[in-house]
């Protein structure tokens, strides 16, 4: 059965759920919300002045009464525009309120992935939570959509029930079952109809579609992870095809979309057994109220007007008993997608929790040089990766570091960015002063090359005339005429360009500490030369902090560390 009611199930969703509700938006969302549920009462009304509507209609067809049938007409068109009118400002409002509690939770959730970089720690410390991006782009309007719209939907089925059955009880009048020797009268048998008609429908309903609330969760990451594989695909589509890995990729691929495929059958088959039911349980609801009602109507003890308003009262009952069969797809969807975002919202608390409790402590202190206090990093399976690391760096002063290929260069200078939480000891850098570091392979956001080129600052962090110049300096000269050109410029510009493009950025924005990552390993040495050059000339009080393996770097640092494959370590 879906476990909408599971306690846990409910807790979870009412904890999405509320944060927005007791936001800074709470009233402007509470007066909206209360807005669409007065006009879903109203619409409840308009039902139920239509269904008397009915009675009086077709009881002047009966009676061949032409005036009544005249001010029935006109009565109808009055009902009938504000049904339209409810109706359209019913699904505008609460699209309405969809797309800003949407709004809200994407942009807490942004916020949430983004704070203390969990988007980074998560690819380290948890592999169970597949396809963020997902989780945040396409589940959180899903339970938007599917939260506001089963809520109200129930509660407008709750009401219709209430409003109905009374109808439906007062109309129906009693039933008389001879049972041998006695009489059984039951008052209201249409109403106690309805409730068994619609009781019945809604177990097997559910003894049919359970299997669908696992099949809908495996097919949203199924989706995910075929999406996922072509993006993969088209951000290295260059190296796939110097390796010459199309057949290799094509199967992967194929691979990931019959896992889609066979779920997607699975739902089909499963769906359709559920079509069979819900179809033919809607096509008797037509006709059972009639059936069990025309007794009544031959023996001349109602009209048709009464027939028809208690077919229209038994259908409104029957379709609100029935809430569940209607909406269980919806239900079976809206609990994977709240199973999802549950344990999205727990992988960034973990995350969140390691980052706060971390081995490495990360200080700032008001010393102008960095300090590095027995530091031991380690990898995230435990193995130590460097050992009891003691260093100290002045300002203005500068160091390579070097090792072979998984010494743990590049970690080190994760850890003194403050980004990797495996190991002990502390690393106490200067206060209120400015950091820039510079990966292997430097990031190009979308937009215009000027974008690139000053990320993560806007365009007025630098004047034209500045940019060009710094670029020509970094023998970018190529493209200063390119600034407002917009492209996909990771694609676009070759691995050394963008290593240029990096070293434009450190000039631009002047660092007090500036740390490079094999910035320059795409980049041939007599280029290498000419920009270390241009950083010294450039950048006269930055301390530079280098990851390389070119033995020419050494010519542009004062110090070396040099490590080894064992953790070791020594300083010169």
């Amino acid at each position: 059965m879906i476990n909408v009611y599971n306690r846990n199930f409910m807790q979870g969703m009412w904890q999405i759920t509320k944060a927005y509700w007791f936001s800074e938006e709470k009233w402007k969302a509470r007066a909206l919300l209360a807005v669409i549920v007065a006009l879903n009462l109203g619409h409840v009304y308009i039902f139920v002045l239509i269904n008397e509507w009915n009675n009086t209609f077709y009881n002047t067809l009966q009676n061949h009464d032409k005036d009544g049938f005249v001010s029935a007409i006109g009565t109808f068109c009055i009902l009938a525009a504000s049904h339209i009118i409810v109706a359209v400002y019913v699904l505008y409002l609460q699209q309405f309120l969809e797309i800003k509690w949407r709004r809200w939770l994407t942009a807490e959730y942004l916020q949430t992935w983004l704070h203390k970089r969990a988007y980074y720690q998560m690819q380290l410390l948890d592999h169970h939570t597949d396809n963020p991006d997902q989780r945040i782009s396409e589940d959180l309007k899903l339970f938007v959509n599917l939260t506001l719209g089963l809520s109200i939907g129930l509660l407008k089925a709750a009401v219709t029930l209430f409003s109905f059955m009374f109808i439906l009880w007062n109309l129906s009048g009693s039933l008389t079952i001879p049972i041998g020797q006695t009489q059984v009268t039951i008052p209201g048998y249409m109403f106690w109809v309805a409730i068994f008609y619609s009781v019945a429908g809604n177990w097997l309903t559910v003894k049919i579609g359970k299997p669908l609330v696992d099949l809908n969760f495996s097919q949203q990451r199924y989706e995910a992870d075929f999406r996922f594989s072509l993006i993969r695909l088209r951000e290295n589509s260059e190296s796939i095809a110097l390796y010459g890995g199309e057949v290799q990729e094509q199967a992967k691929l194929t691979e990931r979309f019959q896992m889609v495929f066979d779920n997607f059958k699975a739902v089909m088959l499963r769906q359709k057994k559920l079509t069979w039911f819900t179809s033919g349980y809607g096509q008797i609801a037509i006709i059972f109220p009639l059936v069990v009602a025309a007794p009544r109507y031959f023996s001349n003890q109602m009209q048709l007007g009464g027939l028809l308003q208690i077919s229209g009262a038994f259908g409104k009952v029957q379709d609100s008993l029935s809430f569940l069969i209607e909406s269980y797809s919806s239900l079976a969807q809206w609990q994977s997608v709240v199973k999802r975002l549950l344990g999205f919202n727990q992988a960034m608390n973990r995350v969140e929790h390691i980052a706060d409790q971390k081995v490495i402590g990360v200080t700032y202190g008001a010393d102008p040089s960095l300090h590095v206090h027995q530091l031991q990093i380690d990898l995230p399976n435990g193995e130590e990766l460097l050992k009891d690391l003691q260093l100290t760096i002045h300002k203005g002063d500068s160091l390579l570091i070097m090792g072979p290929s998984g010494c743990g260069k590049s970690t080190l200078m994760r850890t003194l960015a403050g980004i990797w939480p495996f190991g002990q000891g502390s690393v106490r850098i200067p206060a209120e002063q400015k950091l820039l570091f510079l990966p292997q392979r430097s990031y190009l956001p979308l937009g215009t090359l000027r974008d690139s080129v000053l990320y993560p600052y806007k365009e007025d962090f630098a004047a034209d005339e500045k940019i060009r110049s710094v670029m020509e300096h970094c023998k970018l000269e190529d493209l200063v005429d390119k600034l407002d050109q917009v492209e996909d410029w990771s694609h676009v510009l070759s691995f050394g360009e963008q290593q240029r493009i990096a070293f434009v950025r450190a000039i631009l924005q002047q660092p007090d500490w500036l740390f490079l990552d094999e910035a320059t390993s795409a980049i041939d040495e007599i280029t290498e030369a000419h920009l270390y050059q241009l950083l010294h000339s450039q950048l006269n009080y930055t301390t530079i902090i280098s990851v390389g393996h070119r033995n020419t770097l050494v010519n542009y640092h004062k110090r070396k560390l040099i490590i080894d494959d064992t953790g070791s370590w020594r300083l010169e």
